[in-house]
């Protein structure tokens, strides 16, 4: 039991802290898979790799002469298999933006540090939990200081007697620092109004808002709509 005790509460116990540790992030950023989760895919995962060590710390229960160790290679396919199905619960699709990924990322690398824990690898183990710890904090921090493209399907509608020319609507939006790719055009309510439509991109955070606000000044402007969305 001793030898039992010494061999299975450590691994676990690293698994549990390491798992809990990544999920604690989550769940500060208001994440649905958060602390427990993170917590229970880690040792769930180590639990399972404890099984490949058991011959070691559990000979009465092999055969004579059986290896110290199983070979971990189809448990392990099993465990990562079985969490990416568990990851894909947290991917969710809003519009035409795709949320959770970086969660669905975070449980499965969970597992994966989880995995190295309960074999016996407490090096690696702790490496991977302290990057994909890094990963979350720190380059979440990185990442908001990049100047990166912010995109929104966008629709303008006019009437069609004082409609602007497309050269005229891309004017306006490049004084604000916004590019309309992939413009396409149509006509409704029996050909009086004129709808542009298509992708707006701009580097500036504030670009789309001061847009909009510009916009109620445009002649014949009916409506229109912005939708942020990831690319």
């Amino acid at each position: 039991m001793d030898q039992q005790l010494l061999v299975v509460v450590p691994a676990l116990g690293a698994a549990w802290l390491a798992g809990m540790a990544v999920g604690l992030e989550r769940s500060i950023n208001g994440r649905a898979a958060g602390f427990r989760t993170h917590a229970l895919v880690s040792l769930a995962a180590a639990t399972v790799m404890l099984a490949a060590r058991a011959p070691g710390f559990l000979p009465g229960l092999f055969a004579a002469g059986a290896p110290g160790m199983l070979d971990p290679t189809h448990l392990l396919q099993g465990v990562m298999t079985g969490v990416g199905f568990l990851g894909a619960g947290v991917i969710f699709k809003e519009g035409v933006s795709i949320q959770g990924l970086t969660t669905a990322a975070s449980i499965w690398a969970t597992a994966a540090f989880g995995a190295m824990f309960g074999l016996g690898l407490w090096v690696p183990g702790a490496v991977a939990a302290t990057g994909v710890l890094l990963t979350l904090t720190a380059l979440r921090y990185v990442e908001g200081r990049l100047t990166v493209n912010t995109y929104a399907m966008a629709a303008f509608r006019f009437r069609i007697d004082s409609a602007p020319s497309e050269a005229d609507l891309l004017a306006v939006l490049g004084r604000h620092r916004v590019d309309f790719d992939e413009m396409s055009y149509a006509l409704e309510e029996n050909g009086q109004v004129l709808e542009y439509s298509g992708v707006l991109r701009t580097r500036r955070e504030d670009s789309l808002g001061t847009m909009a606000r510009s916009l109620t000044t445009l002649p014949g402007l009916v409506g229109y709509t912005l939708t942020r969305i990831s690319k």
